[in-house]
């Protein structure tokens, strides 16, 4: 077991940390402003100027975060035009980009266990056609529920060899 819980390990010299798929992603959406514009989007803001409102995000860091977003493929601009005015664009969530709803998720449990002060969190996430609380678990593909990451070990795919 090693110092983050995983059971076995995958030897350094096997593993190419420089194509790490958590590293990878966190080039696409790691950064703050973008985290939040994505909370923004599955909450339903489409809009820069909403964006900009609920964020309070600088608007050349915004401008910067929805078009790295769009180039990303998380995103895609939707043109519109209100009675009177110019075309502008909507922001709206790619299949790619609601890929990335349970990482959001996962952030939002993490913060409301550990930074919800006196146990309030501020936003409950709940099934739509039920109404009950929703949670997320790590299910194998043979159908078990895993309590956490001792249960969990990081192999390389079978064509690089594995480590046990």
């Amino acid at each position: 077991m090693n110092s983050a819980g995983y059971a076995g390990g995958v030897s350094e010299a096997l593993w190419d940390r420089s194509r790490c798929s958590v590293a990878g992603t966190l080039s696409v959406v790691g950064e703050k402003w973008s985290l939040l514009v994505l909370r923004e989007a599955f909450l339903g803001v489409r809009r820069f100027a909403d964006f900009q409102r609920v964020l309070g995000a600088p608007r050349a860091v915004l401008t910067d975060r929805l078009n790295t977003l769009v180039e990303q493929g998380v995103l895609r601009r939707v043109p519109y035009q209100a009675e009177g005015e110019r075309q502008r664009h909507e922001y709206r969530l790619t299949q790619k980009g609601i890929d990335l709803h349970p990482v959001l998720v996962a952030l939002m449990r993490w913060g409301d266990q550990y930074l919800a002060e006196d146990g309030e969190v501020p936003l409950e996430l709940r099934h739509r056609d039920c109404g009950e609380p929703v949670h997320q678990v790590l299910v194998c593909e043979a159908g078990h529920q895993l309590s956490g990451a001792r249960e969990v070990q990081a192999v390389l795919p079978a064509d690089r060899g594995t480590t046990g």
